[in-house]
This record gives structure tokens, sequence and C-alpha cells, in this order.
């Protein structure tokens, strides 16, 4: 059987993005209950502390009153299908493509996950200092996170040549 020469085997990566993000907030479902309890990592630095989110990133729109939950559903899967149809434009062996867009599409899909099933998503990952907080958030987030950074600095340093190496 011919591989594809397209990206779409890096789906793989997306998938496991999606099992370790679900299997790691059904681990804080379960063990940090009631909501908001902590249980500290490295004291004072990191906390497992559970939260739920209706919004986006930084709980941007959660004090609408639902609709936003399906406004978030939609955007999550038209730039799915849209990262997927880059990823069948994008030739298998560019990695600095195709790694980036996957996380992103893992990400997006864990998160999708939670608000298709429980009209939320589930945070469990607190990172503080003395008196600065961080909003808590997921590994879906970090995969989202990571995967757009590294678009960015990919395609930014792509368009230049290392050593005569494009």
């Amino acid at each position: 059987m011919r591989m594809p020469s397209n990206a779409l085997p890096w789906l793989a990566l997306s998938a496991l993005v999606v099992a370790l993000d679900q299997g790691s907030k059904h681990w804080a479902l379960t063990a940090l209950q009631p909501l908001g309890t902590t249980r500290p990592v490295i004291p004072g630095l990191l906390d497992w502390t559970l939260a739920f989110n209706t919004g986006a990133a930084f709980s941007f729109l959660a004090a609408g009153s639902g609709w936003q939950r399906w406004f978030f559903i939609a955007l999550a899967l038209a730039i799915g299908v849209a990262l997927v149809l880059w990823l069948v434009r994008t030739p298998r062996r560019d990695w600095r493509t195709a790694l980036p867009l996957a996380l992103i599409i893992g990400g997006a899909v864990g998160n999708l996950i939670d608000r298709w099933r429980l009209g939320q998503v589930t945070d469990f990952i607190h990172v503080h200092y003395r008196q600065w907080s961080y909003p808590v958030f997921n590994l879906a987030d970090c995969a989202i996170t990571v995967g757009a950074v590294a678009l960015f600095v990919f395609g930014w340093r792509g368009g230049r040549t290392h050593k005569g190496v494009r």
C-alpha cells in the first residue's frame, strides 16, 4: 500500500493529543472534586485546580447566555476543516508545517469534545507565582499554543535560507 504524499498521516499526532487531553481531563474530573479543589504539584508555582470555562481563551465570552457554546463549536469545526485541508495540500515531508497544524487540530478537537459533551471546557493546570496567576488551562490549550507559536516561528524563518538550505 502506497503512503500518501500529503501530510494527512500527521493526523495521528492529532489523535494522540486528543487522547492525552481527554484522558487528563477525565482524571481531573474524578480526582479534583469538588470544583475548585487544588492540589499543589510544585508549591508556589504549579497546582492542579479543577475549573470550567464556557468561553474561549481567558474566559472570553464566558458570561454569554449559552449561545457562545454553539458559536465556539462551529468555529472549531470550521477552523479544523480548514487546517485539515491545509494538511492535504502540505507535502508529507514538510514537518515544519504539518507538526504545528497537527498540534492545533488535536487541541481544537479536544476542547470541541468538551464543549459538545459538557457545554464547557474542563481546565486543571494552574501556573502562578506570588501574586501573579495565569488562568487555569488544559493540555489541549497547550497543544494549540505550541502549535500556533511553532507555525509562526517556522513560517517566519521559512522564508530565510540558512547556509544555502531552505
